[in-house]
């Protein structure tokens, strides 16, 4: 664990040092760029969605930026495969020299935190200072059940870059606690890891984040891993639903979030999915739509209601698939109880326990520590047979499943980036 009280003051120590030393050698205000325009990108964007790029890859993202583009999203695993490279292994041995001279009884853990954070930050300034883009960020996994360290670093990463930086948090509780925090002091949050309409409700709701994401791609790769059916319209309905839901919540003015569609897999998702707010867009994808022989959309595409998604109708009731896109009364409920309640003294245990009152049990569900080790060996698409029966029964969920698989699976990148960190320092 990295949290203690020494380590947050270090922590808050370093905090105008280390920004000094990320923008070193970055200019202090980054200039307007010029990019040609794309037809094809164009007509996209005349659909209602703005455009972004799901990588870090500078030199895949070259290959397909133009003027349409608006923004770049990094996360622990695209960022890892970055820094695996070894592009950055000079930048780590000389961030630890001068955080040692800054504090020379740094704990280890947190160097490596810092690390990692000066790593995510440098590389988010090059896409910036590169594109000219909004450039998401995301917090070190380690910081996903900690309110306190995660609003810190939330603030750290936004004074480095007030002007393009987006700070990426988990849906966890802490998560929602530590969000709402961010955006009360001005922070941009793209709150990252739902599965679901209700997790955006919720979040939306409680926080009000900048955005708020559907991983529909994993949702549709659950279902075809299981051999439930093909998958397709699974995570497009929920994203559907999603849009629907927070856009409901923009014109009554009870929240400002945008939806992103995430963790896109193929590029005819891309014209079922068009008029999200955003669509983030990996390099293989987007290539498969600048490439595509199909006309560009020219509205947006289908609503939730339209979209039927190829799963076993057993399955479909069984597996209780509506929770993906449904806002029940008692996800209602739950959400006004927590927004009449005091969220900034509330610790994460107690938000739990207050969706749980109002009948809300399987968005954060127990698990038992074997589970927790399952959850981490199968990755970020779980294994159906394991989850049946709690499926079923209720006291799991299918976005709570992914969200908490999805989180090690992040996790396990975090763990192999600070392990080349570790093997650095020697």
């Amino acid at each position: 664990m990295i949290h203690s009280s020494e380590s947050t003051q270090i922590a808050r120590k370093l905090e105008a040092g280390m920004k000094e030393w990320v923008r070193q050698g970055f200019q202090p205000a980054f200039e307007q760029k010029h990019f040609e325009s794309a037809p094809r990108w164009l007509a996209l964007q005349k659909t209602g969605s703005e455009l972004w790029l799901d990588t870090g890859d500078i030199q895949g993202i070259s290959g397909l930026w133009s003027a349409e583009f608006r923004g770049l999203t990094t996360n622990n695993t695209l960022l890892n495969a970055e820094v695996q490279r070894g592009q950055y292994d000079d930048l780590v041995r000389k961030t630890a020299k001068r955080l040692r001279e800054l504090e020379p009884e740094i704990p280890e853990s947190l160097l490596v935190l810092e690390i990692a954070f000066v790593l995510n930050a440098y590389h988010g300034l090059r896409l910036v200072e590169r594109f000219d883009s909004w450039v998401s960020v995301e917090e070190h996994t380690d910081l996903a059940d900690d309110v306190e360290l995660a609003v810190l670093y939330g603030k750290r990463f936004h004074a480095i870059c007030p002007e393009r930086f987006i700070v990426k948090l988990p849906l966890t509780p802490a998560g929602l606690l530590g969000m709402r925090k961010l955006r009360r002091a001005g922070v941009p949050v793209n709150f990252t890891l739902g599965f679901s309409a209700r997790h955006n409700v919720l979040a939306a709701r409680l926080g009000d984040p900048s955005f708020v994401n559907v991983f529909l791609g994993r949702l549709n790769a659950f279902v075809s891993d299981a051999g439930l059916g093909s998958g397709t319209g699974v995570g497009e309905k929920a994203t559907a639903a999603s849009q629907e839901a927070i856009r409901t919540l923009r014109r009554e003015k009870r929240a400002a979030t945008r939806q992103i569609a995430a963790s896109l897999r193929g590029s005819e998702q891309v014209w079922t999915l068009a008029g999200t707010d955003v669509l983030t867009i990996p390099l293989a994808v987007a290539k498969g739509y600048r490439d595509a022989a199909t006309a560009p959309p020219t509205s947006a595409g289908p609503a939730a209601a339209d979209i039927r998604p190829e799963v076993e109708a057993t399955a479909l009731r069984e597996l209780r698939f509506e929770t993906l896109w449904a806002i029940t009364p008692e996800l209602v409920a739950a959400a006004d109880a927590l927004t009449r309640a005091d969220l900034d003294s509330m610790r994460p245990s107690d938000l739990v326990a207050t969706l749980r009152r109002h009948g809300v049990h399987d968005i954060f569900p127990d698990y038992t520590a074997t589970e927790i080790e399952t959850i981490r060996k199968d990755g970020k698409i779980p294994k159906l047979e394991r989850w049946r029966e709690r499926l079923r029964a209720g006291t799991t969920s299918l976005d709570g499943l992914l969200n908490i698989s999805g989180l090690h699976s992040f996790a396990a990148d975090q763990e192999q980036l600070d392990a080349r960190v570790r093997g650095l320092l020697g």
